[in-house]
Parts: structure tokens; sequence; C-alpha cells
């Protein structure tokens, strides 16, 4: 048998609780533990009139089963609405405190469905439920729930209008349980309403049509429009169910992208696609080229940038990324997101052709940056954005956006942006792509190291002043409106935190070591919460994953950070057997220049030849081109003429990598030099 439910140690508010449905709600928590204010008037039915008896009766007759109840005769303006509106804000910051509320709003089915003769009261009756879904939103994060009933129960006001017998059917006896139940503290319905009566209880919803879009693009909206889409716009088959303002948001974005991206004709306003993408489309939508644009910033910009991800004067060597007057001053690697993502701003996803946006069905899951050389701490660079590539992942597209940053004609920092489009895959079109900088499983073993950082309550405040405006990480409403009880922290901040903890556990902090980085954002952080880092070391690579130490939830996975090798580390190579340690030099170059080697081509259009000797003798052969294809290195003499050929030591090339031998001292070497740094930096020199 279920359990008794009971109010003890609640107090309970009914309002017109002199008689009628009031009454009954008022005696039946008092029956069940609840303290009760007995809130009455005193008026007649039409509301004229005030005196104390009708409160004190009940409250008379609740103290005689031994219930504990008070009267209260205060003055409700306007009854209905203003009434419910006063009362509840007396109540809200009392309910806040205590973390736990729930308000039910008595609305009618002449509120709900109109009647004769009754236009004030239904305005009164259907602006209760308005009311009640709002507070049903604001409360839910301090456990507030609000509700609403319209009963159909026999009161005065419906004495002389019924027969005696169905008012008897009708009695408030068969209201008052559901009121309690949603009073409950384990009751979690909220921003619902009821109708009830006669021991029958229902819950509505709204239903709504799939709807037309009646304008076109640069063309004005004509009543003839409307006309000619009426059928279409009153159309219930297949109607959808909204539930939340989101739901009627969402349509009308998802409208303005449509319009936006249409050539003309009126298209049917589908709700079951966040992006329409037909193969077809796609071919328009790959390769596409965003306008190209500028990223100036100063020293303040990259300081900015590092309070925003977490560096502070707590630790000393953070003072690095924080004081333009330190020493050895640096431009925290990741902030070259900051640089890249004009090219998802100012709608900018809205003009790759072929595709339809909803931006609200937008979600940024995975990111990947690498750099060809430091970022400067102050500089005027030029990005150019391309979309890569487009992947239909089932249950949403997934747009490959890639974003290459120039200092002049030198590469400096490279971007892709994954960007899901829930809710819009299932087209046909290919599920992965070469152009794809994969994601990586974490190993199956204990973290090496773990870092923790405590995120501040204005975290999301000072990052987004490095250039992400988005409403939803500040404003509490429109945070409310995407589903979130409250602002969340960008992902790319936390991906700045994550990045930051790797270099200050395997790189001590030196920029210079850092390569690139790939991360995939799983869950959302609320600032103040605690990050946590968890790191394995394999080689060069740093696998990680993220959590919220207070929840366990993981933020960031299958994530990666490549370092750059030491000096030290090459040094330790070993030459065994007799083999050349600049043959493990050669395969490094040749694995970079995969990444770059286009743009090492069009800046260097040269082949070099080098003959590495051991003893008096050559021992090996390597060539390094950079003029045709996209570049390549291969063991071996160059494939036709070289423009220039080294001809070494073993021993000397691996000083000049090492940095032992001073390149300044010898002609060529100078050369030599500076195009083993560009190989191996990822940078292009002139």
């Amino acid at each position: 048998m279920a359990s008794m439910l009971n109010f003890y140690g609640r107090v309970v508010l009914v309002t017109g609780a002199g008689g009628g449905l009031g009454r009954t709600y008022a005696l039946a928590f008092a029956e069940r533990g609840a303290s009760v204010v007995v809130n009455d008037l005193g008026g007649d039915m039409k509301g004229v009139g005030k005196g104390s008896l009708a409160a004190d009766k009940v409250v008379e007759e609740i103290r005689r089963k031994g219930g504990k109840a008070v009267a209260n005769y205060d003055m409700i303006q306007r009854v209905h609405l203003r009434g419910s509106f006063m009362v509840t804000r007396a109540a809200w910051d009392h309910m806040k405190k205590q973390n736990f509320g729930r308000i039910i709003m008595t609305s009618s089915a002449a509120g709900i469905y109109g009647n004769f003769g009754q236009a004030n009261y239904s305005a009164a009756k259907l602006g209760l439920l308005g009311l009640s879904n709002s507070l049903a939103v604001e409360g839910k994060k301090n456990n507030i729930h609000c509700n609403t009933v319209a009963p159909v129960a026999g009161s005065r006001m419906t004495q002389g209008f019924l027969p005696e017998d169905l008012i008897e059917a009708l009695k408030p006896e068969y209201v008052a349980p559901l009121v309690l139940w949603l009073c409950h503290e384990s009751c979690e319905e909220n921003g619902s309403v009821f109708e009830v009566g006669a021991g029958w209880i229902g819950k509505l919803r709204w239903e709504r049509t799939l709807g037309a879009l009646v304008r076109q693009k640069n063309q004005p909206m004509t009543p003839e429009a409307v006309k000619a889409n009426w059928t279409k716009i009153c159309d219930f088959d297949n109607a959808t169910k909204p539930q939340r303002i989101q739901d009627s948001v969402s349509t009308v974005i998802e409208a303005l992208s449509k319009i936006d991206s249409s050539d003309g004709g009126i298209s049917a306003n589908n709700l079951s696609h966040a992006t329409s993408a037909a193969p077809s489309g796609l071919v328009e939508a790959v390769g596409y080229k965003f306008p190209p644009f500028s990223s100036s910033y100063t020293e303040v910009d990259t300081i900015m940038y590092a309070l925003g991800v977490g560096a502070s004067i707590k630790e000393p060597k953070d003072l690095k990324f924080i004081y333009e007057g330190n020493s050895d001053f640096s431009c925290l690697p990741t902030f070259g997101v900051i640089l890249a993502q004009k090219s998802l701003g100012g709608g900018g996803l809205a003009e790759i052709p072929g595709l339809s946006v909803n931006f609200t069905k937008v979600l940024h899951g995975e990111h990947y940056l690498e750099l060809y050389k430091p970022l400067p701490n102050a500089g005027d660079l030029k990005c150019e954005a391309v979309v890569a590539d487009v992947l239909d992942k089932r249950s949403g597209l997934v747009i490959l956006i890639d974003v290459y940053s120039y200092s002049g004609k030198e590469l400096i920092c490279y971007n892709q942006f994954s960007v899901f489009v829930m809710g819009s895959g299932g087209f046909g079109g290919k599920r992965t792509s070469d152009k794809d900088k994969v994601a990586v499983a974490i190993p199956n073993r204990p973290p090496d190291a773990i870092l923790t950082d405590t995120t501040s309550l204005n975290q999301a405040a000072l990052y987004r002043l490095s250039g992400d405006w988005n409403p939803l990480h500040i404003d509490p409403d429109f945070a409310s409106l995407a589903g979130f009880d409250r602002p969340i922290l960008h992902g790319l901040c936390t991906f700045g935190f994550s990045a930051r903890h790797v270099l200050q556990q395997y790189a001590d902090r030196d920029v210079l070591r850092f390569k690139a980085i790939k991360v995939r954002f799983a869950k959302p952080v609320y600032p103040g919460q605690t990050l946590q880092t968890e790191m394995w070391k394999e080689g060069n690579r740093i696998h990680f994953q993220t959590k919220v130490q207070e929840t366990g939830d993981t933020v960031i996975s299958n994530a990666y950070v490549d370092l750059v090798p030491t000096s030290d580390t090459l040094a330790k190579i070993p030459s065994e057997g007799g083999d050349l340690q600049s043959n493990l030099v050669f395969e490094e170059i040749g694995r970079r220049l995969q990444d770059i080697g286009q743009e090492m081509v069009k800046k260097v259009n040269a082949v070099f030849e080098w003959h590495i000797t051991k003893g008096e003798k050559i021992a090996a052969k390597w060539t390094i081109d950079l003029k045709n294809g996209a570049g390549k290195v291969y063991q071996g003499p160059a494939k036709g003429s070289a423009d220039a050929t080294f001809i070494l030591s073993d021993e000397v090339f691996m000083e000049v990598v090492l940095g032992k031998l001073d390149p300044q001292k010898v002609k060529f070497l100078k050369c030599l030099s500076v195009i083993i740094a560009s190989c191996l930096t990822n940078a292009v020199y002139s």
C-alpha cells in the first residue's frame, strides 16, 4: 500500500478559503499536517463587502479537528490576476531562501476556451496561466514548482445555474486531491495545466501546425501570400507539440535561416530538420571560402585572455602570461582560437551555400589548433577560412571549417572548428573525412598526472571580453531559453584551462614546446565549478580529459596536446648499429610537411639534397622537395636537379639541429639552420 502524503512542517496559504474550493483545500491540507493560513475577504459572490466570519469559521473547523490554522482578511486587489501576483511575490523570496516552494494557480475553462459574457473574467483567468508558466521557468532552479488547475466544481458562483444533483457530483472534494499532490515535495510536475472535476483529471498541452513560410528573401510579405498558404498554415496533419518558449524561438530562427538561404520560391516550414542539406547542395558548401578578415590584438588582449583561462598571480610562473614587463612575457598558445573565431561570428554560417542552418541547434563539437611558430605578443594577422568538408553523422551534421592565420605571407596558426548541427543528419552523406583532425581515445590506465583549478563565478564574464559575446554565457534569461539553469562557461574557456594545465605539467609553461591541441566538447561547465584535468604522457603526445570535480562529469574528452621535443630529448636519440641520428630528423621533417607542405612550397620553391657522411664516406642521401606538389621528404638523391646540395657529417648536422654549432661562423650553415628550423618548428621563413 502506498504511503500517505503528508505536509507536516509545511505552511500553506490558501486564498479564497472561506468557502468552496478554497475551504476544501484548507481542510485537506490541515488534515494532512500542514499549518494553514486561511485567507478570505468575506465578501459576497460578486466580491461586494468585507468580513472576517468566513475565514474564522474555517479556522475554527480546522482547530476543532486538531489542526493548526490562522485567519487572514487582507484586501487582495483585483482578486484573480493581480491578487495571485501579489501573494506570490510576497512568498517568492521565502521560497527561494528555503529552496522549496509549490504554487497552484486556479484558472478556468472560460480562460482557456473563452465563454460568452465573460471577457474580463476569461482574460484574468488566462493571465494566471501565463503567470504560472513564467514562474515555473524562473523557480525551477530553486525547486519552486508552479502548476495551474482549471477546476469544474460546485460553489457559490454555480448556485442557481446548475442543478443541485450536478453540484453535488462536482464537489470541491473531487478537486482537492490533485492540488495536494501537486503541492507535495515529492511531486516533480512543473509548468503544467490540468482540467479537473467529478473525479476526472486531464492534462492539457499546446499543438501547432507545421506552418508555412510566406515571404521570400528581399521581398515584401503580403496578405495575398498569407491567403495563398492558408490551408497549409492551418493544417494540423503532423502537428508538433511545443512545450517551451525555446520551441517557439527556434522555429522563428529556423524560418529566418531558410529565408536567408532561399533563392526564390516559398517553402514549407519543415520542423523535422535543423539544417536542410541535400547531397547536391554539399557540392556548393564544400570548398566555400568565407570573406577574409583580420585579427588585430595588443598585449592587453593577450593578458586579458590569459586571465580569462585562469592564469593568476597566485602562481608566480604565470606572471609571464599576465605581466607585460616580465622578461619572458609570452602569449598563451591557445590564444590562437581567438584569432579564428570571427569566421563563425556575424552569421557567417548562414552564408554557406547549399546549407540552411538553424542557429539554436548549433554546437561547437570539437576543435583543433596547431601553431607553426609561437604567437607574437601583439599583432595584426590576416585570416582565411574555408569549409573543408560536411559530414553526415545521422543524428546531426558536422561542418568542418579550417581557418588559416597569417602574419604577412607567413602562416602562424591553423584552427579547425567542428560545428555540429543537431537533428540535421540522415541525408545520405559520408560519415568520415580525411580532412578531419580526429579525436583520440585516452589510454586505458590511471592518469599519470592530475591538476585542478576552481573557476571564478565571474569566469565567463571575464572570458567573454576576449571576443565571444554570446549572451548564453552572461544573461540568465537567455541561458534559460537555451535550457540551462544559469549562464554556462564558454567551451573554449575550459579548453584554455586544460591546455594551460598540460603546459604547466609537462613543459614548464614553455610556449615554444606547444605544437597542437585537439579536444572534443562533451558537457557544459558552470562558472564556479572546479576543473580537473587528467593527463597521460606517451612520448611527445599528452592525452587528457577534463572533468568537473564536483559532479564527476567529463566535459572535455578524447583530447591531446602535441609537444615539440626538447633539445635534450633529441640529444638522447641513440645511434644503434651505426644508424644515423640525422635519419630520425629527416623522418620528423617529412611528417611535419604533411601539414604545412603546401605553404612551404609557396614560400621556398626549391629542392634541397643532403649528403650525410659517416667517417669519410657518404652514408645517406636525403631530399627535401619544397618545389613540387605539396612538398615531401624522401631518402635518396633528388628526382631531377637540386637547387642546392649540402654535404656534412651526421655529427655536424645534429649539432646544428641541437643548436650547439653557431651557424653564423659558416655561411652555408646559416642557410642550413634556417631550413631545418623552418621544417622542425612548422614555420615558414623568408
